[in-house]
């Protein structure tokens, strides 16, 4: 879905709001030097996955968003395919962005995602941080 994603050949396994999943394949594209998969890889999955479910929530014609920044904490080494998993509910989403817009320009969205391994390894914990602004406060022009 997105191009310059596609040599991963990430695939979404599971669309919902409340969870969604995205397959990280383990193929030789997305291996490092130790033949596991790279870090930057589990970082793109689970960034992939965090916006598919704050788009699922917020209308990219109304509302526009912008990772501000990530944090990664990597806990076992991936030697197999992986999967990103990440969900919020739709009163989350209510209370902590369209609230939030309602009295600022902008609001500041954390998401934490998990990737696991198919053995269900914990692999590394991403923490993206979206900046979410109604596209008519937005200044800057496309």
């Amino acid at each position: 879905m997105i191009p310059f994603n596609k040599p991963h050949g990430l695939k979404v396994s599971a669309l919902m709001p409340e969870e969604t999943i995205v397959v990280i394949p383990y193929k030789k594209k997305n291996l490092n030097h130790l033949k596991g998969l790279h870090a930057c890889v589990l970082i793109t999955g689970a960034e992939y996955c965090s916006g598919l479910v704050l788009l699922q929530h917020l209308n990219p014609r109304r509302y526009r968003l912008i990772m501000k920044d990530l944090k990664v904490t990597y806990h076992y080494q991936a030697k197999m395919e992986a999967h990103a998993s990440f969900g919020l509910s739709s009163e989350f989403i209510e209370k902590n962005v369209v609230e939030q817009l309602k009295n600022n320009a902008s609001a500041d969205i954390e998401c934490q995602i998990e990737v696991r391994d198919s053995q269900k390894n914990h692999l590394c914990t991403v923490v993206t941080n979206w900046q979410i602004k109604d596209w008519q406060k937005v200044k800057t022009k496309m």
